[in-house]
């Protein structure tokens, strides 16, 4: 899921610091889901991220898999 976070963010042309401002995630969250150490997160976080980028949460999971 992380993997496709940052290549969302990244496409974009957002950094870690613009989608967590965007979000109202913090930055440090963010770079622990996109380098996997992430793995207990709450559905609203991943909303709030999902939603700044322009997608859903379902999108995460669906391209991880």
């Amino acid at each position: 899921m992380g993997d496709i976070i940052r290549k969302l963010r990244e496409e974009r042309g957002m950094t870690q610091e613009e989608l967590a401002n965007k979000s109202g995630v913090s930055r440090q969250t963010i770079s622990s889901l996109e380098s996997g150490k992430s793995e207990n997160v709450l559905t609203g976080t991943l909303a709030a991220i999902a939603n700044a980028l322009g997608t859903t949460v379902d999108y995460f999971f669906a391209k991880s898999v």
